[in-house]
């Protein structure tokens, strides 16, 4: 347990978290909707500090990044817990841990210190926050954030987007790259299926590219909820007004946790909204979660295939230095 960041003391022993934009008021003995910070006696603890339920090597092209040191290993590490409700979620098996559990929490032990230095033996170029919102055990990340820059190794988050702007500006200084979701376009999706909003992703979207991290967008398409030519085209446009170069992947949907209704995403779908992003303007589109199409990357200023892909494996490449190495054009990312 450790006094967590982003509160304020209020009257009657009550706290309000300033983490993410839920901005929870919570009183004492209670927590706040991620189900992981608790207002004991007027001060807020992090019930995860150093907690872990995973820790995997995984490809970067995983998480997805594809214009992030590709062909690196990273570090992925996650507590339980999340400040999300999704319908949909893949993980809610952790994600959802202690509202599942009588509010339980579980994890095993970690100092921040071996994080990094595991990460250093298995010879990751970075360590990934994921899994779960990572902003729910932030005081962890960013602990485990501040060694690793020691060490250059550097910092991944795969987030839903939902942190304050003040807790954005914090981990800017530690962060590398971030990949945000953009669930939908629209508040109502937001408010039903994640229990939350849309304005405040969309902002962090902006805020974290105007701070210098480098910044992936994915969106999970499910048939029937989010995957209209006009909704998808406002997702591409908002990408392409802040930088076309910012990637988007488009992936599929698998039924899972409390949305086994809907079916599978087609590749026909997933054509579609790549289509759609490439006539918007985004220099790269990939679409996600299925294999042998629609992973390649392309020089947006002559077309030659720069990286090619096949799942995790990277096939071939032809960049050098960050530029096409048929035309010179630059691509954007962080490369070796």
């Amino acid at each position: 347990m450790r006094e967590a960041m982003f509160y304020t003391q209020e009257k009657a022993g009550k706290v309000t978290c300033s983490l993410c934009c839920h901005r929870c008021t919570i009183h004492p003995g209670h927590r706040g909707i991620c189900g992981v910070r608790e207002n004991r006696e007027g001060r807020l603890f992090s019930l995860v500090y150093g907690l872990l339920v995973a820790e995997h090597i995984d490809p970067i092209e995983k998480k997805p990044l594809f214009h992030f040191l590709p062909g690196s290993r990273t570090y992925s590490i996650s507590t339980v817990g999340c400040n999300f409700r999704c319908l949909h979620c893949q993980n809610f098996e952790i994600s959802q841990y202690p509202h599942m559990h009588d509010q339980e929490i579980v994890g095993k032990q970690t100092e921040a210190e071996e994080v990094v230095a595991l990460a250093e033996q298995n010879g990751c170029a970075s360590i990934s926050y994921t899994y779960v919102e990572p902003t729910v055990f932030y005081e962890f990340s960013r602990r485990c954030a501040e060694l690793a820059r020691q060490k250059n190794i550097r910092n991944v988050y795969v987030s839903n987007g939902y942190m304050t702007p003040e807790a954005a500006r914090d981990i800017a200084p530690f962060l590398d790259a971030i990949n945000i979701d953009i669930k939908a376009f629209s508040d109502s999706f937001y408010k039903k299926v994640c229990k939350a909003s849309l304005q405040p992703v969309l902002d962090n979207v902006r805020l974290f590219h105007d701070l210098g991290v480098w910044v992936e967008v994915t969106t999970l398409i499910i048939p029937g909820l989010n995957d209209s030519d006009e909704e998808l085209k406002k997702i591409a446009a908002f990408i392409s007004q802040i930088d076309p170069a910012l990637p988007w992947h488009v992936s599929a949907f698998h039924p899972t946790y409390q949305m086994k209704d809907r079916p599978r995403t087609s590749v026909e779908l997933l054509r579609k909204a790549y289509r759609i992003g490439k006539e918007s303007g985004l220099h790269h589109v990939y679409q996600g979660n299925i294999l042998g199409e629609g992973e390649d990357t392309f020089c947006p200023g002559c077309g030659t295939r720069i990286i090619e892909r096949n799942g995790f494996l990277l096939k071939n490449q032809k960049l050098i230095d960050g530029r096409c190495g048929t035309c010179r054009a630059e691509i954007g990312g962080v490369w070796r």
